[in-house]
């Protein structure tokens, strides 16, 4: 099992999920919308995307860029969705749509 995945791991406890960035840091959340609208363009990317960051003092930096990312209902996607507004029914017909 990868590191990230395993509860006791040091990997495990301090890869936080973070949402709300926009009503909290205003200015750190135009840092990573920025960075995310660069990457669309510099990769030609369409359809569904998750980029992962890490912020260390007020800096973003890219960690991956997640073309196909996992869709599952515990997984990272759903739950942006989700803190977006988005059920995960939504979020899976969406998907369906967009792929058409």
């Amino acid at each position: 099992m990868a590191p990230k995945w395993d509860e006791g791991s040091s990997g495990y406890r301090h890869t936080v999920r973070r949402f709300g960035v926009e009503k909290d840091e205003p200015a750190l959340a135009e840092k990573l919308k920025s960075a995310c609208e660069k990457i669309w363009s510099l990769f030609h990317l369409t359809g569904f995307v998750r980029v992962d960051f890490r912020v260390r003092d007020g800096k973003p930096m890219i960690l991956e860029i997640n073309v196909n990312p996992c869709i599952s209902p515990d997984a990272g996607f759903a739950a942006a969705a989700e803190a977006a507004g988005l059920s995960y029914d939504d979020l899976i017909e969406a998907i369906v749509k967009a792929a058409r």
